[in-house]
C-alpha cells in the first residue's frame, strides 16, 4: 500500500473531492478517517445551514472507495459502487464532518465497506452511518 500515492489521488486528482476539500487524516490497510470542510455549497437546508444528505452520502461513498484502494495492487484495478445504504441519524450542523470507513469483507470480485459520518467535535454523535458494496476487479499483483 503507497500511502502518499492513495492520499494524492484521492485529495488532488478526483475533481469532486478536490471541490469538496477533503482531507485525509488517517490511513491504514482497510480503514480510512477522512475530514470535509463546512461550505455553503454543500447545504440542504437552507434554514438552519445544515449539509445535504446528498452530500454526506457522497462523502461516505467516496471513503468506501478510498478502503478499496488499500487494497489496490495497481492503478489498472477497477472499483464501482454496487450498493450504497445511508441511515441519517440527525441533521449536520454548519461543521465540518468526520467520516470513517472500514472494509468488512473482501472477496475476488465484491468488496464490502461500513462507514459512520459524525461532526468535528461531536464524535459520540452519529449524523449518518452506512454500508457500502463494491465491485472490485484487481489485477494481479507486480512481481
Amino acid at each position: 500500500m503507497n500511502k502518499e500515492a492513495i492520499k494524492k489521488i484521492a485529495e488532488e486528482l478526483i475533481p469532486i473531492h478536490k471541490f469538496l476539500g477533503l482531507k485525509i487524516i488517517e490511513l491504514q490497510k482497510g480503514y480510512v478517517k477522512v475530514k470535509v470542510p463546512y461550505r455553503k455549497e454543500v447545504v440542504g437546508d437552507i434554514r438552519r445551514n445544515h449539509w445535504h444528505g446528498g452530500m454526506l452520502a457522497t462523502v461516505m461513498d467516496s471513503v468506501g472507495g478510498i478502503v478499496g484502494s488499500t487494497y489496490s495492487n495497481s492503478t489498472k484495478d477497477k472499483m464501482a459502487t454496487i450498493d450504497l445504504r445511508v441511515d441519517y441519524l440527525t441533521a449536520a450542523k454548519d461543521k465540518a464532518i468526520i467520516v470513517e470507513g472500514e472494509l468488512v469483507r473482501l472477496g475476488k470480485r465484491i468488496m464490502v465497506t461500513r462507514m459512520k459520518t459524525y461532526m468535528e467535535d461531536e464524535k459520540e454523535k452519529l449524523i449518518a452511518e452506512g454500508k457500502g458494496v463494491y465491485s472490485f476487479i484487481r489485477t494481479k499483483a507486480q512481481e
